[in-house]
């Protein structure tokens, strides 16, 4: 079930202004990725959790598409969300590469 909730932000993390995606729900920062585990479905902003969600991989999925994978700082969950096409792919590029030499860890 999804929620159409595509507010503008100031990030938990950089402390950027993040405006509207426009075509569909912004769910996390575009300029440094990070997010806030609010959602129990898409858009509904009914997690209790309320932790951070520092992005840790950057994934290929066939029906999805691009999707960063998060690890919740305080829960521990992974979380999925599509990549938005005004993500900063250097911050991307770094994620991946982060990944990969850390052996998935």
């Amino acid at each position: 079930m999804f929620i159409k909730n595509d507010n503008s932000f100031i990030c938990i993390n950089c402390k950027k202004e993040v405006e509207k995606l426009k075509y569909t729900s912004r769910d996390h920062c575009k300029y440094c990725l990070y997010s806030l585990h609010v959602d129990v479905f898409p858009g509904d902003r009914a997690n209790d959790c309320k932790g951070v969600l520092k992005p840790i991989n950057v994934i290929t999925d066939s029906k999805k598409g691009k999707q960063i994978v998060y690890k919740c700082l305080k829960c521990g969950a992974e979380i999925k969300n599509i990549v938005a096409n005004d993500d900063n792919l250097d911050e991307i590029y770094k994620i991946v590469n982060n990944y990969a030499r850390n052996g998935g860890n």
